[in-house]
Order: structure tokens, then C-alpha cells, then sequence
């Protein structure tokens, strides 16, 4: 399986805050994010891992730099965008079909949680499996609503749901002509895709994580170091 990283925002909140490395470098128990997420997938067995970081951080481009040097299974993209949906656009571009994980670089969990979902995705007949939890910790939680049998039939902004999303994304393919729809049709945002791949009648599950936390304020550091802690 191919994994992808989201990795081309600006962390203009985390530098607003007083924290002077690029949200990918920032270290949680003394790994940067960004190297957390490679060696997860690795010991999940990945086949290639695709990431996209922007041009405007220079230090996070080196840093990748030299960890292709080392991994040929690192595949580096460098172009700003606008939102993680055109940097997803962009990946698309160069990963192969069949199934893959695309995360943001700032998703912190449990690893055998991932581990598990990642042998369920594989195992999964569907199109897309979403990394879901119900502890809730985000300024603009996106709310998603399911079956009982956890089948994903919306995603909302404002009608609290029992799980919200993770932003790890299990998907196939088919969501390649999605994503491709929602650009020509000048949509922005990873959540307005996700909207989009249940209207074009995708079959999305979701798979529940004890708690996922994103680190989007200098607060966050703690807050993950201290859950990674306890697992």
C-alpha cells in the first residue's frame, strides 16, 4: 500500500505562538512529526510514501532531502498550495492506483490503533475507509455521520455527530476523479471533497480511534507529548 503526507501548510498559528520550527520538524516526545508518520509506515509495510511540502520552508525541504537520500521509498513534492485538497490534487498526480493512507503531517494517535485500522483498510471492501474519533479538541471540528453499522453517509460542519475526523484518509482510486471535480469546479478544502465522495456514491466506513489530536497551537505540543505518554 502507498502512503501520502500532507505536509504544505504554513503552521502560521505555531509560528504566531513563538515556535520557530516548521510544523513538520516540530518534535513530540523528541521526533518530528514528519519522521513519526515515515517510520509508522514503514513498519505498516509501505510500498512508496508521497509527500508534499511547500516552498516556503526551506528547512523542511532539506530535512526530506536528506532522509530520500537515505529511503528510496520517499517520494518529495515541493509546490505551495492554496488548501490540503490542492496539495492531495497535486499528489494524485504521481501515486499510482490501488489503495492508499494519506494523512496531515500534524495527526497524532495511537500506533497500534493505526496499525490495526491500516490491516482493516486492507482488508476493507469499500472505497474509502476515514479515521474517525469521538474525543473532540478542534476549533472546527468536521462532524461525520454514519450507520450503525459505521458506513459514512455525510459530513458536516455544525451538526454534532458521534465522531468527528481524524484527518487520516484510507481511499482507492476511484476518488482520483473526485478530487479532480472538485478542482475543475473551484471547491477548496479536504472536507468539501469528502462531502463530494459521498454525493458521487463512494463507499466510505468509518473506523474509530480512542482520540486523535492535531497540533495546530503551541498548547498542542503538551497535549500530544502527554497522550503519547500514556499509550
Amino acid at each position: 500500500m502507498n502512503f501520502a503526507i500532507l505536509a504544505a501548510g504554513e503552521g502560521s498559528r505555531l509560528a504566531q505562538e513563538g515556535v520557530e520550527l516548521p510544523k513538520p520538524l516540530v518534535k513530540i516526545k523528541g521526533e518530528a512529526m514528519i519522521d513519526r508518520l515515515i517510520r509508522i509506515f514503514h513498519e505498516c509495510g509501505a510500498e512508496s510514501i508521497y509527500i508534499i511540502t511547500n516552498n516556503l520552508t526551506p528547512l523542511t525541504q532539506e530535512h526530506l532531502r536528506q532522509l530520500q537520500e537515505a529511503d528510496p521509498l520517499l517520494h518529495i513534492l515541493v509546490k505551495t498550495t492554496p488548501s490540503s485538497m490542492h496539495s492531495f490534487y497535486e499528489l494524485r498526480q504521481v501515486m499510482g492506483n490501488g489503495k492508499f493512507c494519506l494523512t496531515t503531517v500534524d495527526t497524532i494517535f495511537c500506533e497500534e490503533e493505526f496499525k490495526q485500522y491500516i490491516q482493516a483498510w486492507q482488508a476493507a471492501d469499500k472505497d474509502g475507509m476515514m479515521a474517525v474519533t469521538d474525543y473532540i479538541d478542534d476549533e472546527k471540528p468536521l462532524y461525520i455521520a454514519t450507520t450503525e453499522d459505521l458506513t459514512i453517509t455525510g459530513f458536516f460542519d455544525s451538526e454534532p455527530q458521534p465522531f468527528i475526523s481524524g484527518g487520516i484518509y484510507g481511499l482507492n482510486e476511484r476518488s482520483f476523479p473526485v478530487i479532480d471535480k472538485c478542482i475543475r469546479e473551484g471547491q477548496s478544502r479536504m472536507r468539501n471533497f469528502q462531502r463530494q465522495l459521498v454525493k458521487d456514491g463512494l463507499r466510505l466506513k468509518a473506523y474509530p480511534f480512542s482520540k486523535i489530536l492535531d497540533v495546530d497551537h503551541a498548547s498542542d505540543i503538551e497535549k500530544a507529548e502527554t497522550f503519547l505518554r500514556t499509550q
